[in-house]
């Protein structure tokens, strides 16, 4: 690790603010690197030479309104701990842009893996890759069947209306990001709220939801879900569609650094073996669901064609970035194409 300035994290801002707010909690000079593999909020591994925190700030540059809430993820983890639904500990909110220059979070290093690539995830059995995915798919469920007013968010969210706002609101994503023409974009958009189906029942929504947004220890078991800055009170369903999304949806697609790793090509169950797992562990109904992975279809392509906005414009850190803006148009043709189908 460095102990140079990084981009969007100055180390001695960042350590004149914990002195003062968390005395005690530092043990000398900080040291830090970017966390390699994220595609949106910022993620940085601090350290003092004697413990390790986690440092979350928004992308430098062009943000979308609501899409980087450090707020937003802070609470959720925070209200989530002591559930069965594992996440790491919160130690700080800083909403002071004079700090780092936006917004950010401090929580507890949590070690283990995340599978994100190829060549992690074939380090598994196939036993391993099989229960890896129970467990993915059970934490999902148990995150479901939690009353947001029993952890303290029954007002994080808007159940009534959701998935119409959800629509406008991945459509005004769009259009803030919008910097070329995308075959089929805008009539997925239509087509989408034109038949939005009935909410069965509120949850909290991670928004999210995918392998590589997990830690995994060296048991194989879950540690922490990661990655709540789109987290809500909502229609659980959508984490699902987009979960099987992020399995199969990218199959096949070349030069793709999103979803790679997963899905039955490397081994791991099908998509529809996770559905059905969900459906007999949370009793939901899923006659509806091609809604949600058209939605989910449709969701992926916006913040990607976000990250290519930015990538184009230079306001981007890490790589990998060249690809994204190529995954958009397969993405909603599979979205058109499921809706079509239905």
């Amino acid at each position: 690790m460095t102990a140079q300035p990084l981009p969007g994290l100055d180390l001695d801002q960042l350590r004149a603010h914990l002195d003062a707010e968390r005395p005690g909690l530092l043990a000398g000079p900080l040291t830090g690197e970017l966390v390699q593999g994220g595609r949106s909020n910022l993620t940085y591994l601090v350290s003092d030479g004697q413990q390790c925190w986690v440092v979350r700030r928004p992308p430098l540059g062009h943000v979308l309104a609501t899409a980087h809430d450090m707020g937003r993820e802070f609470r959720v983890m925070s209200a989530l701990a002591g559930t069965d639904v594992p996440v790491p500990r919160t130690h700080l909110l800083c909403e002071d842009d004079s700090v780092l220059g936006a917004p950010f979070y401090v929580m507890e290093y949590v070690p283990g893996t995340v599978y994100r690539t190829p060549a992690l995830t074939e380090q598994l059995s196939q036993q391993q890759r099989v229960e890896l995915s129970w467990q993915l798919v059970d934490v999902l469920a148990d995150l479901h069947s939690i009353d947001p007013e029993s952890v303290g968010l029954g007002d994080f969210g808007r159940p009534q209306g959701f998935l119409e706002r959800q629509v406008r609101r991945w459509s005004k994503q769009l259009a803030a990001s919008r910097s070329r023409d995308i075959d089929g974009i805008d009539e997925l958009a239509t087509r989408l709220a034109e038949h939005v189906p009935t909410t069965p029942r509120a949850g909290i929504v991670h928004g999210d939801y995918r392998l590589d947004n997990v830690i995994v220890g060296d048991d194989q078991q879950i540690k922490a879900v990661l990655d709540w800055e789109m987290a809500t009170v909502g229609d659980p369903l959508t984490d699902l569609g987009l979960l099987a999304v992020y399995w199969e949806g990218f199959s096949g697609i070349e030069s793709n650094p999103i979803a790679k790793g997963i899905g039955p090509e490397y081994g791991f169950p099908t998509a529809r073996e996770l559905l059905d797992r969900y459906a007999e562990r949370s009793g939901t109904d899923l006659s509806e669901l091609d809604w949600y992975l058209a939605f989910g279809f449709f969701k992926i392509a916006v913040i990607l064609e976000g990250i290519h906005y930015r990538f184009i414009h230079d306001q981007t850190v890490g790589e990998g970035f060249d690809h994204v803006g190529a995954l958009v148009a397969p993405l909603v043709a599979q979205g058109l194409a499921t809706l079509k189908e239905d």
